[in-house]
């Protein structure tokens, strides 16, 4: 499927970012399958990517949004990433992307599957739906240099149960 060129501009930046990932301890938490299968905000299904976010509580709220379960997450744990400086991070300017925080998903899955089919930078900034003034990170499994990325090993999540407490 030939990708139509989108308008909104990515700035470039060159410096050493941590991500943060949350998830279901059955399944690897540094692949982009989940993505790959089901597409997200960013991809279109059959793109391996992986969501995260820049601050752990930025990506516990997104866990939380998405599980909307409403007690304490079992059996989730989390990972710090480290992108090196050497490699290239893209932004997106929200003001920029008329359409990417609509609930169909068509201006920012296309703007998304553009970048992952270019292979411009290993990861992309996104602005949250959930936090507007927040941004999330997406690395591209498919880009040359993923394999430079690092993780630390996986480590428990402490939830605060004032998160849950609905007395």
């Amino acid at each position: 499927m030939a990708l139509k060129k989108q308008r909104a501009t990515a700035k470039v930046l060159a410096l050493p970012r941590l991500a943060y990932r949350i998830g279901d301890a059955r399944f690897p938490l540094f692949d982009g399958r989940g993505a790959m299968i089901e597409g997200g905000r960013w991809n279109s299904a059959g793109y391996p990517v992986i969501y995260c976010g820049l601050s752990q509580s930025g990506a516990m709220l997104e866990v939380l949004a998405q599980a909307n379960i409403g007690k304490v997450p079992r059996g989730h744990r989390m990972i710090v990433i480290k992108i090196p400086a050497t490699l290239t991070i893209e932004t997106v300017v929200a003001d920029d992307l008329p359409g990417w925080d609509h609930h169909d998903k068509i201006s920012s899955r296309h703007f998304g599957d553009e970048w992952i089919i270019s292979q411009r930078s290993v990861a992309l900034i996104v602005p949250s739906v959930i936090a507007k003034h927040d941004s999330n990170i997406i690395i591209n499994q498919m880009h040359p240099d993923f394999t430079k990325i690092k993780t630390a090993p996986p480590e428990s999540i402490q939830w605060d149960h004032r998160l849950f407490d609905r007395s």
